[in-house]
Order: structure tokens, then C-alpha cells, then sequence
């Protein structure tokens, strides 16, 4: 059986707002019909500060110690919660909600796509599988989170090694068009991830961390080795292309779309209109 055949783009190192803005032009180019879908994988500098569509950045972000800090910050088209990406791979996938065997809901989207990721802590030798909140208590914890740090607590078909979330996504769907992406901790700082979040005082801080401590691990916290970029990259590249049956091939963008994309940074995901629009 002939596999789809996908475009695979390693954007490596780039800024916050050049990962959003090629995150949104890959998903107007497969709306329109002029390229495959598409899954890339991506590293950020600075360390940056990434919150969701639905957040609000004045009550929710300490915005003088992100600036304090140096840290990169932008809000992205996609809900969920706030992410500290630093020490870790993050991954995008670009694909119509008309795809052969893509189901119709969020949800179940999550699980078909997620399966690449899967295979990618399965490829690192760790025990991965899916999260699936079990009661109806848990459930409702889902619709109201009770922090704004995304790795506090695992979603539907988020996954989980040893009982703890180590891979957070979001996806948005839009002009027929799905767009999921996520990260993947190598590595966790607390200490830094923490500092840049508002509490009402330093005891809901600390329970917060303790919380954390128990529902989230970076990778190299558990796999009793030091995992690099690179060996992640490959193994989740051959993850997608196992977990989705897929074939994928490098994907090299021209300059009108580099063009494109470095438009969409500069208007929008740099601009204070869009990252303090809520």
C-alpha cells in the first residue's frame, strides 16, 4: 500500500514570532491548496514565554520579569495555557480536516495526530501513552483549569511517562484546515518557569510547583540518559512517519514564502496589538 506523502521542515533555531507566523502561513498554503500537509519540527531562541489564544497577559503574566529576564513572549493563535519553551523540541502539524480517517472532532483529532508523537518518546526508549481523563471530576478539571501553566496537568490524549505529562499540544482549526502543535520537555526549569506567573500569594506558589512536580517530568529526568535536540528530532520525525503511516520528505520553502512568513512575523506576532490583545 502506497503511503501520503507529507513535507517535513526542520526550521531550527528561529524567534517566537517567525515559528508562529510559519505555523499560520503553512496553514493559509494548504488551505488554499498549494502544499501537502505538513509536519516540522523547530528549537526557539530565546527562551520564550508562549500563551494561549484565550489567556490574558495582564492578570495572568508577570510581563517585568519576563522583560527582566530577557525572555521571548508571544500569544499563540491556538488556546491551552501559558508554555516556558527553553530546553526542548517543539513539533507542528498542518493538515485538512477533509484528510482520509482524520476524525471530525477536536478531541479525537488530538489522538490520530498524537500517535506520531507516541512513537517518537516510543523511538527514545520511554513508556509513553495517552492520557485519558477517567472521572467526571477530572473531566470538569479539563473546562477549568486551575492554573496558568500548561504542564500542570495532562489533557485528553496528552502523553504521559510514568504518570506524569511530558508533552503538551494545542490545535485550532481553521479555513478547513487543522493546525496542532506542541512541545516536548528535554529539560524543566522550574525555578524560571515559575517566576514568571502571577499568584495572590507565595503559598498558592508553592503549591503550584508541588503540583507540578507531581504531574509533569522533562524527558531527561527519567530516561536515566542525557537526550539531545538531535536525537529527539530524529526520533519523532520517524515517529510521525510511523504513528500517521505517512512518508515524509523534505520540504524547503522559497523566498516569496520566506518573504511571507517574515511579513506575518512583523504584522502580527510582534506586535503588542496581538500578544496584549487580551
Amino acid at each position: 500500500m502506497t503511503k501520503e506523502k507529507w513535507g517535513f521542515i526542520d526550521s531550527g533555531d528561529c524567534s517566537p514570532a517567525y515559528n508562529m507566523a510559519m505555523d499560520e502561513a503553512l496553514l493559509n498554503w494548504q488551505s488554499n491548496g498549494e502544499i501537502p500537509p505538513k509536519t516540522r519540527g523547530r528549537t526557539r531562541v530565546p527562551a520564550t514565554l508562549s500563551i494561549g489564544y484565550f489567556q490574558s497577559a495582564e492578570t495572568e503574566i508577570d510581563l517585568a520579569e519576563v522583560e527582566r529576564q530577557g525572555l521571548g513572549f508571544v500569544r499563540r493563535p491556538t488556546g491551552g495555557r501559558a508554555v516556558l519553551h527553553e530546553h526542548e523540541l517543539t513539533y507542528s502539524v498542518i493538515v485538512p480536516e477533509s484528510y482520509p480517517g482524520m476524525p471530525n472532532t477536536v478531541t479525537e483529532a488530538y489522538r490520530v495526530i498524537s500517535e506520531g508523537i507516541l512513537k517518537g518518546f516510543r523511538n527514545l526508549g520511554l513508556d509513553a501513552y495517552f492520557s485519558v481523563p477517567e472521572t467526571e471530576q477530572d473531566k470538569e478539571m479539563l473546562k477549568s483549569p486551575k492554573s496558568s501553566v500548561c504542564f500542570d496537568a495532562p489533557s485528553w490524549y496528552e502523553l504521559v511517562v510514568e504518570g506524569r505529562k511530558v508533552a503538551g499540544s494545542a490545535q485550532t482549526r481553521q479555513k478547513g484546515v487543522i493546525l496542532q502543535h506542541g512541545a516536548i520537555l528535554l529539560e524543566l526549569d522550574e525555578e524560571k518557569l515559575f517566576s514568571v506567573f502571577k499568584f495572590s500569594d507565595d503559598k498558592v506558589k508553592e503549591k503550584m510547583k508541588n503540583n507540578l512536580r507531581n504531574k509533569a517530568v522533562a524527558i531527561n529526568d527519567i530516561a536515566g540518559r542525557k537526550i539531545t535536540i538531535s536525537e529527539a528530532k530524529v526520533a519523532f520525525e520517524n515517529g510521525f512517519s510511523e504513528g500517521l503511516s505517512i512518508d515524509l520528505k523534505p520540504y524547503v520553502l522559497s523566498e516569496k514564502q520566506l518573504q511571507e512568513v517574515k511579513d506575518i512575523a512583523k504584522n502580527k506576532y510582534e506586535s503588542d496589538d496581538w500578544n496584549f490583545l487580551r
